[in-house]
């Protein structure tokens, strides 16, 4: 049997050393060979805005603005606002504008260290071209680009700023102003409209940055092309061998973040002008020096290490402390499920920055607080108690499922993983000002929910009947195994936050957690749910009882879950599956079956030119943001043997695969701490 299982293995790995160039280093991701029918771009982002790569020379594909939704006629529902693409630049040569045919030797890299992604690429015989493109962490709402041009041969360059807007935004009005000082000019190019229903007005500001002295910069041309375009340029002739920078900084902003967004974008932009280049630059790399203090090396594997970085990247990239803002499954890399919040954030997405980010995860537990008053009134719309969170949910906190989706009035544990979290924030921070003003407030309700979820059937039999469980592929179903799990778990942990602050729980809450069942076959197998007969699976659901809910501990009954499950796991079901089921494999000791689970949940769904994931394997989608906190806690809490407990992040005892020397995590928790699993 392990035969016949290796060949694929072995085939899948060769085709997919061929997907993508990497440089030999763990913080580079380079593209040489790119194909524009067969791009799928990478996202530079702040936790507010995400800027998507283009194949395009001077491009990005998509500006994505976080915490702003409006409908535009996807699904009846809310969704996600692409913003003005305000960091495009055209390029003409010599009275020529550059396109792809015209260009060679084009490269795109990402540092992932310092969160740049720089393109190089050659002009016919006559320019080389450097253009780096950056969402900058310290400035939420502010992008930078900085281009280098060499000229090969005497050329005249005309480089142009351009503002567009995307089809969905309306009434769009563009600007443009020089606000002149006695030593420097600031040239402001600006854009507002409307969301597509009218909600909110979305502006976007940039000015170039040169470096000539004041009264010695080129010459300003403003072009208004038409209602979705403008652009600004300059002429600029270079002698052979000479080499010319400028950048251009600038801002995006909405009406749901600032009440006046025109006004707005131009003052960021005016600041961020008058920073200037290198401030810019060396607040934001700083910025992420500090991010990059919580980390995750694999020695002996520099392929390895790479994607984990690329995977810490990005969780770190779609979130940012200091907001009430959450995370979406694609994160800040398109519009893919509508930019909605789901239970990706809370199960898959926030265990990893919980460990590492604590002030990060706050903000997305921020987002859930905020939103209980609109659950609560979920709970009572549906005939219960308590705080019913919706399966999708945006800013407003009402349901934003499409009603097509069942998922919307039946997926019920989403309740349960918002309570979960809430525990595991306190059990890492032990912050009890917190658990007294968010946590406690979010665990009553949703105990409350689930008390008042329950048919009491008699002993024993507490049953949670007509939901969809993990497996989202069996609809309506019974007692399902995730859902009775999460509901028995925060129920305790609603009990347990309770006498943490001194107050008595509702007895009740713990009569409805030892009455809730769990399911088994004949032959002890943990059953998914009532109905369930051996069928393919979707993803993980049982095994999530193992980890990370710790309702099934004893490792011959999580094996024999393990064995029965693995099996019927889908193909063509998303890599947070196989996350779980390496989790599973690497805590009971058998260290070469979750590696090659490991490499399953993540090397299947890369694709070019960068490796970034689809959230199946074969699929096209945007980043697939809740497949990396999958593949991460695979890493941390399966191979690193993380795990949150009562006195805080402990370390269980694990082995590492057999091509690896060590694994080291540092910057764990409030203290920063530094763990590690050394080769047997």
């Amino acid at each position: 049997m392990m035969r016949k299982q290796l060949f694929p293995l072995f085939a899948f790995l060769l085709l997919h050393s061929a997907l993508y160039s990497q440089n030999d280093d763990a913080w580079h991701i380079t593209a040489n060979q790119i194909d524009p029918a067969h791009y799928y771009g990478i996202t530079v982002a702040n936790g507010m805005i995400g800027l998507v790569s283009s194949p395009e020379p001077m491009k990005v594909k998509d500006v994505v603005l976080n915490g702003a939704y409006d409908n535009y006629l996807r699904g009846r529902v809310s969704n996600i606002l692409k913003g003005f693409n305000f960091v495009n630049m055209n390029l003409d040569v010599d009275g020529r504008r550059i396109s792809r045919k015209d260009i060679r030797n084009y490269r795109q890299s990402l540092d992932m260290q310092q969160a740049e992604l720089t393109t190089t690429f050659t002009v016919d015989d006559k320019l080389e071209m450097k253009h780096s493109v950056m969402a900058l962490r310290h400035l939420p709402y502010c992008a930078l680009s900085i281009v280098e041009i060499k000229a090969l041969k005497d050329v005249t360059i005309t480089p142009m700023s351009v503002i567009e807007a995307p089809e969905m935004l309306q009434d769009v009005r563009n600007y443009y102003a020089q606000i002149d000082r006695p030593h420097v000019l600031i040239p402001l190019l600006t854009s507002v409209g409307k969301s597509p229903s009218g909600k909110y007005t979305v502006a976007a500001s940039n000015a170039f940055i040169f470096e000539e002295p004041h009264g010695a910069e080129p010459a300003l041309i403003h072009e208004d092309w038409d209602y979705n375009m403008h652009l600004l340029k300059f002429y600029k002739k270079l002698k052979a061998g000479e080499t010319y920078r400028f950048a251009v900084v600038g801002s995006i902003i909405s009406s749901a973040h600032t009440v006046d967004a025109h006004n707005e974008a131009e003052r960021l932009t005016i600041y961020a002008a008058l920073e200037r280049t290198e401030r810019l630059l060396s607040r934001h790399r700083a910025a992420w020096q500090e991010l990059w203090r919580s980390d995750v090396q694999i020695e002996g594997d520099v392929a390895a290490t790479r994607d984990v970085h690329s995977a810490l990247y990005h969780l770190y990239s779609f979130a940012r402390a200091g907001t009430a803002l959450s995370l979406s499954p694609m994160g800040l890399s398109g519009l893919g499920y509508n930019g909605h919040v789901f239970w990706d954030t809370e199960l898959w997405m926030y265990p990893p920055l919980l460990v590492l980010h604590p002030e990060i995860a706050h903000s997305l537990l921020e987002f859930r607080y905020n939103l209980l008053e609109q659950a609560k009134q979920n709970a009572f719309s549906h005939g219960y108690k308590g705080a019913m969170y919706p399966w999708e949910s945006t800013t407003t906190g009402q349901e934003e499922t499409p009603v097509w989706a069942l998922t919307g009035p039946f997926q019920h544990h989403i309740t349960g993983c918002v309570g979960w979290a809430a525990w595991q924030y306190y059990l890492v921070t032990k912050d009890k000002v917190w658990l007294r003003e968010r946590g406690w407030p979010m665990l009553k309700e949703i105990a409350d929910f689930w008390a008042s979820r329950v048919d009491r059937n008699g002993p024993g039999q507490f049953d949670i009947i007509n939901v969809i469980g993990a497996n989202e592929w069996q609809e309506n179903i019974d007692n399902n195994a995730f859902t009775n799990g999460m509901a028995k778990t925060v129920l305790g942990y609603a009990t347990s936050a309770a006498q943490e602050l001194g107050l008595t729980p509702d007895p009740d809450w713990m009569e409805v957690a030892r009455n809730i069942p769990i399911l088994k076959f004949p032959d002890g197998v943990t059953r998914e749910n009532a109905t369930y007969k051996g069928e393919t699976i979707k993803q993980a659901d049982v095994n999530l009882l193992a980890y990370p809910l710790k309702v099934i501990t004893d490792p011959v009954q999580v094996k024999k879950d393990l064995d029965y499950y693995q099996p019927r796991m889908a193909p063509d079901g998303p890599a947070m599956g196989n996350a779980i089921l390496t989790v599973s494999a690497a805590r009971t000791g058998d260290a070469e079956r979750a590696y090659d689970l490991w490499l399953k949940s993540y090397q299947p769904n890369q694709v070019p030119p960068f490796g970034v994931l689809s959230e199946t394997a074969g699929g096209t989608n945007p980043y697939f943001a809740t497949g990396a906190g999958g593949f991460l806690q695979a890493t941390l809490m399966g191979f690193g043997g993380l795990d949150i407990t009562d006195t805080g992040i402990q370390q269980l005892k694990t082995r590492l695969p057999k091509r690896w020397t060590s694994l080291t995590i540092t910057g764990v928790g409030l203290e920063k701490k530094r763990f590690s699993v050394s080769a047997h």
